[in-house]
């Protein structure tokens, strides 16, 4: 079987993600993220919202689902958000306490014991679960990580 050559343009376009109210998520991922709205569909039948930074999409909702997120079925295991420092992810962290997010621990959470890298894990008003990170600074914060062996991410 051939494989494809690795493209060095090649790199993650945007996210998309079903919703079951596109109002609702939408104020929430704007809120929590601070992303701008870039572009909407408004048909009853085929309603969603592109939402990003300085024109470029990073996240589209749409607004095709009904019930909550299935975190035991195929498909996505969880989406994270880069910041560049623990300050950013104590201002987010602030965020989703005003809004009433749900999270998986308390605090700063290193990804392992020991990381340096580490951050907050919560879901959004679908039970899509989410994580807000810094590559440095979180060893040695409030949060423990989920146990000794934990991989980078904290929903194990």
């Amino acid at each position: 079987m051939a494989q494809l050559a690795a493209h060095a343009t090649l790199q993650p376009g945007h996210i998309g993600l079903n919703v079951t109210d596109l109002d609702r998520s939408r104020a929430f991922y704007q809120r929590v993220l601070g992303f701008e709205l870039v572009a909407e569909g408004t048909e009853p039948d085929r309603r969603y919202a592109f939402l990003g930074r300085q024109g470029q999409a990073v996240l589209t909702l749409w607004q095709q689902s009904e019930g909550a997120f299935a975190t035991g079925a195929p498909g996505l295991h969880h989406l994270s958000f880069r910041v560049g420092s623990v300050a950013e992810v104590r201002e987010i962290e602030q965020v989703l306490r005003e809004v009433g997010a749900e999270f998986a621990y308390e605090g700063v959470v290193p990804h392992r014991e020991g990381a340096d890298s580490g951050g907050v894990f919560f879901t959004d008003p679908d039970g899509i679960r989410l994580e807000v990170f810094t590559p440095h600074g979180a060893h040695g914060h409030d949060g423990d990580a989920p146990n000794g062996t934990a991989p980078t991410c904290g929903f194990f």
